[in-house]
């Protein structure tokens, strides 16, 4: 089993000035999500253009697919500055009221996994992010009175994995609603071949696309493997990484051909083993595995589909004839399938 932290697109501490000091600042150095780009693009232009705060923008899909870097870019390419919080951090209106009472005019407010901000706090933010105004309750008691705060007009980008948690009146509050999607081999390879040059590493074409179909189509975990392959390179291989080297590396990481972790295993495992390749509701799937249904559905499940190894059915999860290849399942069981369905 290869180590889950390798192929996390969760963020340890130790790694984020790592992973800070590889982002791209300018909207044409980020690479992939095309559409996401060209929106924001346009947005960022007109607003530029009119000396208008730009429309509020929430960011969703997996970890690691650019949606922080993404926020930086739209300050900097806006020319403002940024005041960057989450939801958790959050825990009291007051601590809203600090951030955004001090706010610049057309600056960008950053709240990461927005999904977790506290009903009060979030209730406050509502009239902030449409009137850029707030209400501040002074006193308790009879004599307590409601005073309207107002605040310069300012960008709120929300970052979020878990769409669906937030709550309709939120999310229509953005005017900008972006899905983030899994880059491509070649997308990550790019990628992979950009971090290498800042970090001075030689690399090559066939190398850094090694990295890459390894990544789970993730920039985040292809900047970490690129990181591990050095070290190997620098020890082994007199510090160049080739498509051996590469190789070598990985397998020596116990990292997955296509980067799938234990939680992949796990479902690919459940579907095809105990439930002969499914259809299975999602609910069974998650009871089976000891996870979270959400979470199967909004983090593994999306690059799962973008492998080719399941589908999305009225009926349930279904697995395909390329996952029964893959992890070599018998074909009996497959047949027993579509003998039932």
């Amino acid at each position: 089993m290869q180590e889950r932290g390798i192929v996390s697109a969760s963020l340890r501490e130790e790694e984020r000035q790592f992973e800070s000091s590889l982002r791209p600042a300018r909207l044409a150095d980020f690479a992939g999500q095309p559409k996401v780009k060209e929106i924001l693009a346009i947005a960022i232009e007109a607003a530029k253009r009119r000396g208008e705060a730009m429309d509020h923008v929430l960011l969703y899909g997996p970890p690691g697919l650019g949606k922080t870097t993404l926020a930086g870019i739209i300050a900097s390419e806006l020319g403002v500055g940024i005041q960057q919080t989450s939801g958790p951090v959050l825990q009291k209106k007051l601590d809203l009221v600090g951030i955004l009472s001090n706010i610049q005019a057309r600056e960008v407010f950053f709240i990461d996994e927005i999904h977790r901000l506290l009903a009060d706090v979030e209730e406050m933010i509502y009239s902030a992010l449409e009137d850029f105004r707030m209400d501040i309750l002074i006193g308790t008691g009879p004599g307590a009175r409601t005073i309207a705060l107002d605040i310069k007009r300012f960008t709120a980008i929300g970052a979020t994995t878990r769409q669906g948690l937030i709550s309709a009146p939120l999310r229509g509050r953005f005017g900008l609603v972006l899905r983030l999607n899994h880059y491509d081999v070649e997308e990550l390879a790019r990628i992979v071949q950009r971090s290498a040059r800042l970090l001075e590493v030689e690399i090559d074409a066939a190398g850094a696309e090694e990295i890459a179909r390894r990544s789970r189509g993730t920039p985040r975990i292809a900047n970490r493997l690129l990181r591990r392959v050095r070290d190997y390179a620098e020890v082994r291989a007199a510090g160049h990484i080739d498509i051996e080297v590469a190789r070598k590396a990985l397998d020596l990481l116990e990292v997955d051909p296509f980067g799938l972790d234990e939680v992949d295993q796990k479902i690919m495992h459940t579907l095809l083993e105990k439930y002969s390749g499914g259809p299975v509701g999602i609910n069974t799937i998650s009871a089976s595995i000891d996870e979270e249904a959400d979470t199967i559905e909004e983090v593994y499940e999306p690059y799962l589909l973008q492998l080719g190894f399941l589908d999305r059915t009225p009926r349930g999860r279904v697995a395909t004839d390329r996952a029964f290849d893959y992890f070599q399942i018998p074909r009996r069981m497959r047949s027993i399938q579509n003998t039932l369905f």
